[in-house]
């Protein structure tokens, strides 16, 4: 199995990338080869920073970086030699078997759907997040910013995609999927989560308990939450800006502390051909090892590939 990590991207590039490749190849077993695509001298030298030995990695020099201020849909052709790129032309050709980034986020969802391309029969991909719970385990919730307009036929496959993530990352049996609404009644909403009910009330795809209030995604009332983009990033902020001012105020508690984006690492791209983690921009060390270790176990578990399966 090999994964690749573009060196070059995120706020903290490229020391937060190789910090936290170091920390990642100790975690991960031997038949995972973390691959480094980023400026050689680079990697080299960030390596020796962090006291890494170059031997433990495979090194693919690349000559362009694609920042945070680059138009998405435009670096895929202007940017070929990029390290975003290619990484995305050797996860294409199969020479590696997962691609991760802290870098551009709409780059990263363009690459996934341009050059991955889209399963057959996945209307739009997405991301997920993970939601912490006092019990230990971690609701997930779908879409959380890649499609902040929907219709009711896509947010019925948010809850496929969903369902299947939480069967093989999550550890969930039989996942209770909930649709996120202002009321647990079934008329409750807009007109958006009104037809998403009808479609998904007497579904055999998944285990549909219903609408969920907000009050209780952080709760074991739905093990998958499903929502917009808009509406999901809206609460994915809103969580971190709580965490933030927790902190801020000096208060430690055990439960709030696994709030902290760090834990997670990072997110797959759910309804693409392969497997893409996406990080958060101002990841840290700690961070970019979360989102490798997620990299290997998205991989081992052949998500994609399940996917597909389901869309047959």
């Amino acid at each position: 199995m090999k994964i690749a990590i573009d060196i070059m991207g995120g706020d903290f590039a490229p020391d937060a990338n190789i910090s936290g490749a170091i920390e990642a190849r100790k975690e991960l077993p031997d038949e995972c080869t973390i691959v480094l695509l980023g400026d050689e001298q680079d990697i080299l030298n960030s390596l020796k920073k962090h006291s890494g030995d170059p031997s433990q990695f495979e090194i693919i020099p690349t000559s362009g970086v694609v920042t945070m201020s680059d138009h998405p849909a435009r670096v895929i052709s202007q940017k070929p030699d990029s390290s975003l790129v290619k990484g995305f032309r050797l996860l294409a050709a199969g020479e590696i078997d997962c691609f991760a980034s802290t870098g551009n986020t709409g780059a990263m969802l363009a690459g996934s759907i341009l050059v991955i391309n889209t399963i057959p029969g996945v209307i739009r991909p997405c991301i997920t997040s993970s939601l912490p719970r006092q019990d230990g385990k971690h609701n997930l919730i779908l879409d959380v910013g890649s499609n902040a307009d929907c219709k009711p036929d896509v947010l019925y496959q948010f809850a496929i995609l969903g369902n299947i993530y939480a069967k093989l990352i999550l550890g969930f049996e039989t996942p209770k999927v909930g649709l996120l609404n202002i009321g647990e009644e079934e008329e409750k909403g807009n007109l958006l989560t009104q037809s998403a009910h009808k479609l998904m009330k007497d579904t055999d795809d998944f285990n549909f308990i219903g609408n969920v209030e907000s009050r209780y995604i952080f709760e074991d009332f739905a093990d998958v939450i499903v929502c917009d983009g808009f509406t999901g990033n809206v609460i994915l902020k809103e969580a971190e800006g709580m965490y933030k001012l927790i902190k801020k105020r000096g208060i430690e508690d055990e439960y709030f502390n696994k709030f902290n984006y760090e834990n997670y690492g990072g997110t797959p791209i759910l309804g693409i051909n392969s497997n893409v983690i996406i990080g958060h921009g101002i990841s840290s060390g700690k961070a970019v090892k979360n989102m490798l270790v997620l990299s290997y176990e998205v991989t081992k578990n052949k998500l994609s590939s399940r996917i597909k399966e389901l869309f047959k």
